[in-house]
């Protein structure tokens, strides 16, 4: 990558590091900085077992970039709309666990996000906000699935209605963030943990990251369903069998 690159990507034994390179614009999210996020999960390399995600300079991403947003017809929005969902879904169904860092800025687009990352980690300084009211429009990236999906649609109504900001401590406690570290300790705790996830089975991770999104979407009879082929493809094979044998025989 190059210095002039928009989002960046290091990959160490096995895990790939990828960070927004947008600093002096707060890792605002424009086309451009979409589409190469997009070009770096397709494909991501087989040798990545696990990404962290992270945001340069002092925050993870404000969001929208509203210095580079144009006025366009319904169909077109639709359109924008629907090339920012195919990217962050890419992300989180690329079959491979993402470890997200949060700090500073979290908001609406940059939420959006955030909540594509399976594990999320915020530093003291992060604050989640969802602007929308305040700017006069609906959320468009995904949110009104994902980040509704983890903190309920009731309070995602409230958040859009009043622009209320959550702390850290706030976002931990109705989930946004799974784990809370001081300030500049987030990469490490993300190492950390990412270093373990990447020790699990590589079949096992794609089948956590891949089926428990869908199955939450279905019928109870059809996600009951679906868990019964998952594991029936995960427990069966060989990795899995010695795995347990040296469980079992790990006193011996």
């Amino acid at each position: 990558m190059t210095d002039t690159a928009l989002v960046t990507m290091e990959i160490n034994d096995g895990i790939a590091h990828v960070r927004l390179n947008r600093p002096a614009k707060h890792n605002a999210i424009n086309d451009a900085l979409l589409l190469e996020l997009e070009a770096l999960f397709n494909p991501l390399d087989d040798a990545i077992r696990v990404v962290v995600l992270t945001g340069s300079g002092d925050n993870f991403c404000a969001g929208l970039d509203l210095a580079e947003h144009q006025a366009r017809e319904p169909f077109e929005v639709v359109r924008h709309s629907q090339m920012w969902h195919r990217v962050f879904g890419r992300m989180t169904n690329a079959g491979i666990p993402i470890v997200a860092v949060l700090k500073g800025a979290v908001i609406g687009g940059g939420l959006e996000l955030a909540a594509t990352a399976h594990v999320r980690i915020a530093e003291d300084s992060t604050f989640f906000r969802l602007p929308e009211g305040r700017h006069g429009i609906f959320v468009g990236g995904g949110a009104s699935v994902r980040v509704a999906g983890v903190i309920g649609a009731g309070r995602m109504t409230e958040m859009m209605l009043t622009g209320r900001t959550l702390s850290a401590d706030e976002g931990e406690r109705v989930g946004l963030a799974h784990y809370r570290v001081a300030a500049g300790e987030g990469e490490a705790k993300a190492r950390e943990l990412a270093v373990s996830i990447a020790q699990n089975s590589a079949l096992s991770n794609w089948a956590m990251v891949s089926a428990m999104s869908r199955i939450d979407s279905m019928s109870m009879d059809d996600g009951l369903f679906t868990e019964s082929l998952v594991a029936g493809m995960t427990q069966t094979s060989p990795e899995v069998q010695a795995r347990i044998g040296q469980f079992l025989n790990r006193k011996k």
